[in-house]
């Protein structure tokens, strides 16, 4: 098993790799050990970080190896969006590692154990489909490229928005490896849940009763009768200030404003862009077409660690190291009467 196939457990020299060495995963997570523990941390950090990486180094066999009992676990914890965050938080980690890999073989250092643009894009069937035009940027097939882009945010990847010729889109180099990203989400995702024989599942019982607690633990209410300004908490409370105040706020910025304003059930898209002060209420009706399911239950907006990592977590109070999500900040504020002892405070 080779360090290239760990880094990148989702290719399918990777998979081949794992037949080859005819593990018995009963017996792998019955016995436990360095891959299990892996495994159980690809998962956690993936539902409640937005991450897959790992906090240790480990040996080319146990990380690899991880990957597989991780695919079990997610299965088996089966919570709200389990499968979509744990195969975003890989394609995340496999995009960091394959911008470095492509940086090294452009400047000719790489040692051998890198991933190259041409295999990736082989691996996923991709090669007739991407060709570069020079400049650090490609061509991508129509076809492909609606397919890959079609779950990313942003005007911008709309194909109305995008130069269009010859069947062909040209993207340059970043966005290629944001499409290459939404590629692997696909994979990862693929075949999720799965259906787990008996003994796997209860040899992983202690592990997925552990996991089901702390996912518990991290997730949010996912709706509101209604919305109180004086409860919000202060990362929602910058980011509404910052978009009013003209400010074209970044993807990821909006995307976490715009899905914590959807936890509302009185407010629609008009209301949503009146509280913000956005000026294209058409941009704000699709992104929240996205946010709520067909019953009206909007999809938990980033968490506190998602949005510390993009510095947007700022003007912490006591409050906010006690809760790990923004909605539940709101909950807390509003089950506990803290608005009211405020408004009474400053009327006085």
């Amino acid at each position: 098993m080779q360090r290239l196939h760990a880094r990148y457990p989702f290719l399918s020299a990777a998979r081949e790799a794992v037949e080859a060495a005819d593990v018995d995963l009963v017996a792998l997570v019955q016995e436990g050990g360095p891959a299990v523990e892996r495994g159980v941390e690809r998962v956690r950090r993936a539902l409640l970080e937005g991450t897959a990486e790992s906090e240790e180094r480990l040996g080319a066999r146990a990380e690899l190896l991880s990957y597989p009992v991780a695919r079990v676990l997610v299965s088996l914890v089966d919570a709200p969006g389990a499968t979509e965050k744990y195969a975003r938080a890989e394609a995340a980690l496999a995009q960091r590692r394959f911008t470095a890999d492509f940086q090294e073989e452009r400047s000719l250092q790489s040692g051998g154990e890198t991933l190259s643009l041409q295999q990736l894009l082989a691996d996923f069937d991709l090669s007739g489909d991407v060709r570069p035009t020079g400049d650090g940027r490609f061509d991508v097939a129509v076809t492909a490229y609606l397919r890959l882009s079609s779950g990313l945010e942003g005007e911008h990847w709309r194909l109305v928005r995008r130069t269009l010729s010859d069947g062909t889109v040209p993207v340059t180099s970043d966005e290629l490896e944001t499409l290459l990203r939404e590629a692997v989400r696909e994979r990862v995702a693929d075949g999720l849940p799965l259906n787990v024989p008996d003994p796997i599942a209860d040899a992983l019982s202690e592990e997925v009763g552990r996991l089901r607690t702390a996912v518990a633990d991290a997730d949010p209410p996912r709706s509101f009768a209604e919305f109180e300004v004086e409860a919000l908490p202060p990362c929602v409370d910058a980011l509404i200030d910052r978009a009013r105040d003209g400010e074209d706020l970044p993807d990821n910025s909006r995307f976490a404003l715009v899905g914590f304003l959807a936890a509302f059930e009185e407010l629609d898209a008009h209301d949503i862009t009146a509280v913000c002060g956005f000026d294209d209420p058409e941009r704000v009706r699709y992104q929240l077409g996205r946010l709520r399911d067909d019953r009206g239950v909007a999809f938990a907006p980033p968490s506190c660690a998602t949005m510390q990592a993009y510095g947007d977590c700022v003007n912490q109070d006591d409050l906010c190291a006690e809760i790990a999500h923004p909605l539940s900040y709101y909950a807390r504020r509003t089950e506990d009467g803290d608005t009211d002892a405020e408004a009474d405070s400053a009327a006085d």
